[in-house]
């Protein structure tokens, strides 16, 4: 977006130069990443076996940027399988420490290893017998020393000019936090339904938790007529129900054939006798139709491949339930 023609820039602004920098902190922060895949190491295994071994949570921590970081890490792993969540190290100190417990995980962050506030509650979750994970940018630290188990997120140098503000490093440690919640994901058999049931409100949740019985407008919303009603009453109660369709069902209510807007669109063209005809003679015989307990979508699929609008919702023993069209599924949120 161009700035407002009123807003000041600084004289020393340089597009030349915001470009180069631009580019220069991508390709440091790219490189930082980069590094981190040679160094992973038997301590990432042990830390994915630790994690999956015990009973209790994830707990990660950090202070400042780190702890930015700490939330994202603790979010991505509770939405994909693991529970975690972030504990502040200095509200830990004034009585958050007791929502950790000998069977949680404690995975700390910090680029120097040497944050105070995380090094005073180390000695009292040690003590309760919780196991230490440390991320630190610095193997030789006080925090990756006291640690059960040490990954080291160290870069070459950050991306800030000065070297001074936490950009390289801070990247480093979110895509190995992300590197252990794929690792956790994936040994936990963790599949697109458990996402979805963890995501009830995102597009995928829709689509992978929500079935034809959710959308699909109940038997007595769907109208009904038998083969030998006139053509006119069928369209009448085609009107009245909405759906664009009317069923054709038997005395034990299996659909024996379906008449939709379509086929009176047709029935116009061959200048059939609407008072006369039966609908008999002008619907889609056996009509295409959809268990309720099917994924909507698998409904969304079908209706697609076959270039229908609707379809008819029928139990076990072939007796129609229900009917859905895309407006349904449109409204859904399923498509």
């Amino acid at each position: 977006m161009n700035p407002s023609p009123s807003a000041p820039i600084a004289p020393s602004f340089a597009p030349d130069q915001a470009l180069a920098l631009g580019r220069r902190t991508l390709a440091i922060e790219a490189a930082a990443v980069a590094a981190l895949e040679a160094r992973l190491d038997a301590s990432f295994v042990a830390a994915v076996g630790c994690i999956l071994d015990s009973p209790g949570r994830v707990i990660v921590s950090g202070m400042g940027k780190s702890g930015h970081i700490a939330r994202k890490i603790a979010a991505t792993m509770a939405s994909t399988g693991t529970p975690a969540y972030f504990v502040h190290p200095g509200e830990a100190s004034h009585g958050d420490l007791g929502m950790i417990t000998r069977d949680d995980v404690l995975l700390a962050l910090s680029n120097s290893g040497e944050s105070e506030e995380l090094l005073r509650i180390v000695p009292a979750v040690k003590r309760q017998g919780a196991r230490l994970i440390a991320m630190t940018g610095a193997p030789g630290s006080t925090l990756a020393r006291e640690a059960d188990i040490h990954l080291d997120a160290g870069v070459a140098q950050e991306a800030c000019p000065l070297n001074l503000a936490p950009t390289a490093s801070t990247t480093a440690a979110l895509a190995l936090g992300d590197a252990l919640a794929v690792a956790l994901l994936n040994a936990r058999g963790f599949g697109p339904e458990d996402f979805a049931r963890s995501h009830p409100g995102g597009s995928l949740g829709r689509r992978l938790l929500t079935h034809v019985r959710d959308v699909m407008r109940e038997r007595s919303r769907v109208p009904c007529v038998s083969r030998d009603t006139l053509i006119g009453d069928a369209i009448v109660a085609m009107s009245r129900g909405g759906l664009g369709l009317v069923a054709v069902t038997d005395q034990d209510d299996r659909p024996q054939g379906i008449f939709t807007d379509g086929d009176l669109r047709r029935a116009f063209e061959r200048q059939l006798d609407l008072h006369t005809a039966r609908i008999g003679a002008v619907m889609h015989p056996a009509p295409h139709a959809i268990h309720p307990e099917k994924l909507a979508v698998e409904a969304v699929e079908m209706m697609e491949r076959l270039r229908i609008n609707a379809l008819l919702v029928t139990d076990r023993d072939g007796r129609l339930v229900g009917a859905l069209n895309m407006h349904d599924l449109f409204t859904a949120k399923v498509i």
